[in-house]
């Protein structure tokens, strides 16, 4: 059942279309308007590198050129959100980038979270070289969405089996890309049970605390469990749900748009993510049936 809204949608719109990235821009008229997949890909294209990877700040925290794993993986998720039966390039794409992943990948299958080029560019301060390999699982999930077969995917999900069968993930953002993987990863029963023991990773209002970020940021349920009727809802409850929406509503700005709270480090990062955020609010919004 539906839920009337109380955002402004027309101003959402305007917000995109004055401030968005064209990337973002294309979206919102193939997501709300119907259009066709084409011209995401096209603008989807120009941050792809000749070696098959992706870079030129497609992710807003790494500004270089360079290829990186946070790259790949925001490619791959405008590639899912598409969907394969989009248009045919995007299954190439897909292909194409895990390629890319497993000339990166480490012995044990993991992806690094920042290649060593990354350090000839500004970036984020969370995003310095380093090997940890909490990005596995992301991309791993939206090539799992993809329905991609890929040799280094069958490699990287026993990397993330291994990771959720021992030890739970217990950091912010490594639970919430674990969780993306096990929404995806065609196992129910297998990562229903790892959905269980990533529940003492939440604090009780459903949000997990991001350490070394901004005060009092964290990840809210809506970020974690995005999508309804995947194995991670079963760690909130209805009454969480609808109050984070109810939130994510209350927090439309007088411009239209949405803010993030993590750390506004540069003019173009910002501007950047809140196009991205403001997506993702009204995306979120429309799957619960409130747009």
């Amino acid at each position: 059942m539906s839920t009337p809204t109380t955002i402004d949608i027309d101003a959402a719109r305007r917000f995109v279309y004055a401030d968005a990235r064209l990337l973002e821009r294309h979206r919102l008229a193939t997501l709300f308007d119907g259009a066709p997949a084409t011209p995401v890909l096209d603008a989807l294209r120009p941050y792809r590198n000749d070696d098959g990877g992706w870079g030129h700040a497609l992710e807003p925290d790494l500004r270089g050129p360079d290829s990186q794993v946070s790259g790949a993986m925001s490619a791959l998720a405008v590639l899912a959100e598409l969907g394969v039966a989009a248009d045919p390039e995007v299954a190439r794409l897909a292909t194409e980038t895990a390629d890319w992943l497993a000339g990166v990948a480490l012995a044990d299958g993991r992806v690094p979270h920042v290649l060593p080029t990354a350090a000839a560019y500004p970036a984020a301060p969370w995003m310095r070289p380093n090997d940890g390999g909490m990005l596995t699982f992301a991309v791993a999930a939206h090539l799992w969405e993809l329905g991609v077969e890929h040799e280094w995917l069958d490699a990287a999900t026993a990397w993330c089996w291994g990771q959720l069968d021992g030890d739970a993930p217990v950091g912010g953002y490594t639970v919430k890309f674990a969780v993306d993987f096990l929404d995806a990863v065609p196992e129910p029963d297998r990562a229903a049970a790892a959905v269980e023991r990533l529940r003492p990773a939440l604090r009780e209002d459903g949000t997990i605390p991001v350490e070394g970020g901004q005060d009092d940021e964290q990840l809210t349920p809506l970020i974690i469990s995005p999508r309804p009727g995947t194995p991670s809802r079963a760690l909130f409850t209805e009454e969480q749900i609808a109050g984070e929406l109810e939130r994510i509503e209350r927090e439309q700005l007088a411009d239209g748009g949405w803010d993030f709270d993590f750390l506004h480090w540069s003019p173009g990062q910002s501007v950047e993510w809140r196009g991205i955020v403001t997506l993702g609010a009204l995306q979120t919004l429309r799957l619960h049936g409130r747009l």
